[in-house]
Formats: C-alpha cells, structure tokens, sequence
C-alpha cells in the first residue's frame, strides 16, 4: 500500500491515477462536510456527542415525531444552510474536467449540489426533501418548520398524516433508484475513491468492498483508520481541505 501523509505529493498521485482512469467513482462521508461546520457523526464533539444515535432510527420518528421534530429542527436541518468547502468545489471541478463519472455520497447536508457536482447519488437522501408518510405529496423544508413551530408535528396538508424527511433512517431500505445508480458505477469502476468514511456504516461502505473485489483501484483519503485500509493501494493520511485545495490550483 501507498501511504502518504504530504498534501502535495498526495494531490500530485492523486490527479496522475485519476488521469489515467477510464471510470473514476468517488464515495463521500461525513469527513468532507465538517469544514464546512457540519460535525461528524463519532468523532470527539461530533453529533453523537450532542444527540443519541436512536434519533436517526425509523422507530423513533414514527413513535415519537414530536420528539424528532424538536431534535431536528434545531440539529439536523440546518445542515443545509452551510456553505461547501474546497472538497466539495474539488470533487466538482475534477467532474467538469471529465475526470469523475459519479459522486456517491452518504451525506444527508446537500452541499455536493451546491458546490456544483452534477452526477450525485445521495445513498442516504437529504434534509431539503420532506414527503407525507401516506400519501407521499412533496414538502419544502420552509413549510415542514413552520408546521413544527406551530404544531410540534408536521402532518400533511392533504391526509393529515405525518410528513417525514427525505433521508434514509436506521431501519429504513435504501431507495431503489440511488441503491441501482451506485451499483451500476460500482461495478464500472476502474478507481474508486473513498474521502472522509471511516467505511464503517453500511450498505454505502460496502460499494468500496465491491468495487475493490471487482478489481478497481482503491483509494482512502481520511485522517483516521478505515475498516478497508488494508484493501487500499492508496492511503492519504492528509488533511481535505488542503489536500483539496492543492488540486484547485493544479487543475
């Protein structure tokens, strides 16, 4: 395994092996939002520290969306109120030179999107959609947290049910369409690309296991260990946002 801990040297490999793909895919994880102020999930003062886990189980939402709600409003749908970060602007700008077919991503924060990307697969969905639980109408985020201040629970509009965000819970399937997409490129791929995923939380992280066993080239670019490090032909020890921006102005 290549490791490498210089931001330089690992955006210089980085861009010569992408170079020479035919089908890049890159997998993102919490890693590569929280420049952008958005904690991580595990990490010290990440939003574990600061919510349960139970929040993020589809048992808790529809036992107790009163709770959720509260929970929510205040931790999780800001998410999409911040701004991307130079890893977002670097996984787009590589997309507009041809150089990535598809960005996988298990963050819920839409940030992707707005740096710019195009070709997105949010395994995960995001906190910008909200649906009604029955008859499935589509809701903005404006007017689910409006509904919450005045209500404590959304319902809709045109049933009366519980409207419920678009992301995908514990305990919840992966939606067909993203699950299909990301395995399609999975299976395409000639390098794979995991930057800031510890690759513990699955089905998303198991898309590196598959791409690997398919016999593409995986890279790891994340500060911590990886439950796939030893599967990795690249492993860049390096901090994102100045590895990122090291891409920037070579490109």
């Amino acid at each position: 395994m290549n490791r490498i801990t210089d931001p330089r040297q690992a955006a210089r490999e980085f861009l010569e092996t992408i170079r020479q793909s035919r089908c890049a895919v890159a997998l993102t994880g919490a890693g590569v939002s929280t420049a952008s102020g958005i904690p991580d999930f595990r990490g010290a003062g990440g939003l574990y520290s600061k919510i349960s886990p139970q929040t993020f189980e589809i048992d808790f939402l529809m036992s107790s969306p009163a709770d959720y709600y509260k929970i929510a409003i205040e931790h999780i749908h800001p998410l999409v109120d911040k701004d991307p970060n130079p890893a977002h602007f670097m996984l787009a700008r590589i997309e507009q030179h041809g150089l990535l077919k598809a960005l996988i991503t298990q963050n819920i924060d839409g940030l992707h999107g707005k740096a710019g990307s195009k070709n997105v697969i949010e395994f995960h969905g995001n906190v910008v959609q909200f649906y009604c639980t029955k008859c499935e109408k589509s809701f903005d985020r404006l007017f689910v947290d409006q509904k919450i201040r005045r209500e404590a629970i959304p319902q809709c509009d045109l049933c009366g049910s519980l409207i419920r965000p678009g992301i995908v819970f514990f305990g919840d399937l992966i939606p067909p369409e993203p699950l299909y997409a990301a395995r399609q490129y999975t299976q395409k791929a000639d390098l794979f690309i995991a930057l800031g995923s510890s690759l513990e939380v699955n089905p998303a992280a198991l898309l590196a296991q598959e791409a690997w066993r398919a016999g593409a080239r995986l890279i790891i670019i994340n500060r911590g260990p990886t439950r796939l490090d030893s599967a990795a032909s690249d492993r860049y020890e390096v901090e994102l946002t100045e590895f990122s921006n090291e891409i920037l102005c070579a490109l």
